[in-house]
């Protein structure tokens, strides 16, 4: 039985704010060294799986240069399957930007349905997560199913952004309801999906002719199957898995990565996450500095003196004599100058804080977490104090902050953003 795979990649993650001003979802770095995408690329070789679509949309720049032919990942194929990454395009046919998820494949489905797979596995390019797929696909196979949809258990408070699920006590779905503002339960989807080509073919030509369809699967597909009877299962998964949709879940997720033992271990052998690596020198930590349950990439530099504590720097980050990194998440080549204070932090790539400045804070007695937000390139003239919670977008100057520095929950931006991030 032959499996292709169908990753949703075009996601804007505008709740990501600086993160995603210049790049796709997808293509956010995390952990050090990787990019969110990786996850779901790896669980597919991992799973044995190498016939891979990749559907892009908004800002694919970054993420079409990271992937390239896919060497990383083993996809560099071509008469065993491969990656193959496609873009929105005009055609003789009535095509346009994609309406929604179910929208996206039908307008590849010409593309999809080459070679007549028996699956398509669906998946989306913007989670956190260890699976192994071919457990889901024999799963769907045992329960002869139309649809399966991988499920989890999440807070009450998750459940209103979710598609939200019940079941008979043979995992088949009776019921579903996407983003309820009432969750009648919190047994969520996870957004990967396993249909037989026939079902899917079927059901996406029947939904273009649906005037007041969204061309969603959560929205519109899902729900018509399980109301018509069609045969639709949960996998029950139990693993560790996050939507790193919004800042605080992408901070929280780092944590979790500095917690022991992990719940997403980055070190199981077994399970490798692959990724294309730069070339960099080892880490280079000076005496006197200390380093704290961190996570430090090559190439970076931990000056005499230097305290970080409870953060990930990605490769090729500087930090200065003396200077203090806490409960930070810090991307590729950016310089903390000596003296700096950098605390609940994400710093995207190539920004540079100044000496003695200080950045963010962490406050034990505040409600929220009040993290601080620096875009690309931006640049923090020494001596200033940002509060907690700011929003620093890409490019900023010293110029364009006043000399007192900015107060808690302040936001500075100078559209446009400029140039491509990578």
């Amino acid at each position: 039985m032959k499996t292709r795979v169908v990753i949703l990649a075009g996601g804007e993650g505008s709740r990501l704010g600086v993160l995603t001003a210049k790049r796709a979802k997808p293509a956010v770095p995390f952990g050090g060294k990787y990019r969110i995408i990786d996850f779901a690329l790896s669980n597919c070789v991992n799973s044995g799986l190498f016939d891979i679509m990749l559907l892009t949309q908004y800002r694919p720049h970054s993420l079409n240069e990271h992937i390239g032919v896919g060497r990383p990942w083993d996809l560099d194929r071509s008469f065993t399957g491969g990656i193959r990454i496609y873009q929105p395009y005009k055609g003789r046919a009535d095509t346009d930007w994609y309406m929604g998820t179910a929208d996206a494949i039908q307008q590849n489905f010409t593309f999809l349905k080459e070679g007549r797979p028996d699956y398509v596995l669906v998946l989306a390019g913007d989670h956190i997560y260890e699976m192994n797929y071919a457990r889901l696909i024999a799963f769907h196979q045992q329960n002869a199913a139309d649809l399966t949809i991988a499920t989890l258990r999440v807070s009450m408070d998750e459940a209103t952004r979710m598609g939200i699920l019940a079941t008979d006590a043979n995992f088949r779905v009776t019921h579903f309801v996407e983003k309820p503002k009432n969750p009648p339960g919190n047994l969520a989807s996870m957004g990967i999906y396993v249909f037989n080509l026939e079902v899917l073919d079927k059901m996406l030509r029947e939904d273009t002719q649906r005037p007041d369809s969204s061309h969603d699967f959560g929205k519109d597909i899902i729900p018509r199957m399980v109301t018509t009877g069609m045969r639709v299962f949960a996998y029950p998964f139990t693993g560790y898995w996050v939507d790193v949709g919004t800042i605080d879940a992408y901070w929280r997720t780092h944590m979790d990565l500095l917690r022991f033992p992990p719940p997403l271990d980055l070190n199981d052998r077994t399970w490798i996450i692959h990724t294309r690596s730069e070339e960099r020198p080892p880490v280079l930590i000076q005496s006197g500095a200390t380093v704290r349950d961190s996570l430090i990439t090559d190439g970076s530099v931990i000056a005499t003196g230097a305290v970080v504590e409870r953060s990930v720097l990605s490769p090729g980050v500087y930090v200065g004599p003396e200077a203090v990194v806490r409960e930070s998440i810090i991307l590729t080549d950016t310089s903390i100058e000596g003296g700096a204070r950098v605390e609940r932090c994400i710093i995207d790539k190539k920004v540079t804080i100044g000496h003695n400045a200080c950045v963010g804070r962490i406050d034990p007695n505040a409600s929220d977490l009040g993290i601080t937000t620096v875009g690309k390139s931006a640049q923090i003239a020494g001596g200033v104090v940002i509060g907690r919670g700011v929003t620093i977008g890409p490019n900023i100057m010293p110029e364009d902050i006043p000399p007192r520095g900015l107060e808690d929950g302040a936001r500075v931006e100078k559209p446009p953003f400029g140039k491509k991030a990578s």
